[in-house]
């Protein structure tokens, strides 16, 4: 099940990229790339500025990259995001959690 999902999504980014949607990533860049299926997602990354995603929107991050903000950015509307892992299969911690 988890093969049919990895295609389906790569199938679905590579028809964001072609529809031009979609930034070009460094080859050899490893990380995430997301994508707004529906409604607006609230992101900020690091220590960048936030930013609202709307459906069709996406964008790249970087290993490391840390998730000061990501939610859904209506209190009425639902959404839904994307996000594709792009990691060494050596890696054995895709998720690094903040220490309390």
């Amino acid at each position: 099940m988890s093969t049919i999902r990895t295609l389906f999504a790569s199938a679905l980014l590579a028809g964001a990229a072609i529809a031009g949607t979609l930034e070009p990533a460094d080859a050899a860049d490893t990380g995430e790339a997301s994508y707004v299926l529906s409604g607006a997602i609230r992101s900020r990354v690091d220590n960048g500025a936030e930013r609202i995603y709307h459906a069709g929107e996406s964008w790249t991050e970087k290993p490391g990259a840390h998730h000061r903000v990501s939610e859904n950015a209506s209190t009425t509307e639902p959404a839904k995001l994307l996000a594709i892992f792009v990691a060494d299969t050596n890696d054995p911690q895709l998720v690094t959690f903040d220490k309390k």
